[in-house]
């Protein structure tokens, strides 16, 4: 099956570098927390993938979810690039999907204490929600709503969810497949004309940098 071709603008998507709570496998969603210096590093990698792939980097926008975490990941991969930090822009689509009560504990822990629900969301992860939470066909709703207003090449920092969503509306990627999907926190996803490729800065260009 051949990949959907989109007349739309190249996307450089980019998830928050390493939380402590990332580190210790719980589920963040919504909760405001700040990267670990493992994650300030892994943000400066992927700047500096970006720096050899933009010839022209002022002329892209750069957005990113308002949380602390994704805000301080790209103004790290701004300053690699060599752009002002703290001029860019935020928007509230690109939050991490809302785990509602689930926040603050692992899968492990989740199954382990509600085996009834743990199962029902392995039965259906795309529509199932936590309780106080949403389903990733909602996040799919309002990624595809922030894609709607895309009108040139564009940088994104946002979370693992939101990255899978934009595999699902802009690739060939089967939607159901989606929440299983390993994001990286230090390599770049770069999606054009329905194709997509993870990159990362090799440790060479690391050490040169």
């Amino acid at each position: 099956m051949n990949p959907p071709r989109y007349a739309a603008p190249t996307l450089y998507l980019i998830r928050h570098g390493e939380t402590d709570w990332n580190a210790r496998r719980r589920l963040q969603g919504r909760q405001d927390i700040p990267l670990n210096d493992t994650g300030r590093a892994q943000a400066a990698t992927s700047g500096l993938c970006l720096r050899w792939l933009l010839a022209q980097p002022q002329a892209l926008d750069f957005v990113a979810s308002p949380l602390r975490r994704t805000r301080e990941t790209m103004r790290i991969v701004r300053q690699r690039i060599g752009l002002e930090a703290d001029d860019y822009r935020t928007d509230e689509r690109l939050m991490e999907i809302d785990f509602g009560d689930w926040e603050g504990s692992s899968w492990t822990d989740i199954a382990a204490r509600e085996p009834e629900r743990f199962a029902a969301r392995q039965a259906d992860p795309l529509g199932f929600a936590p309780t106080g939470g949403e389903s990733y066909r909602k996040v799919f709703e309002r990624v595809a709503g922030f894609l709607e207003t895309v009108q040139r090449d564009t940088v994104v920092v946002a979370h693992a969810g939101v990255l899978r969503s934009f595999l699902a509306l802009r690739t060939a990627t089967d939607p159901a497949s989606v929440p299983a999907i390993e994001v990286p926190q230090d390599q770049v996803l770069m999606i054009r004309d329905g194709d997509f490729a993870w990159l990362r800065a090799s440790a060479a260009l690391d050490g040169r940098a």
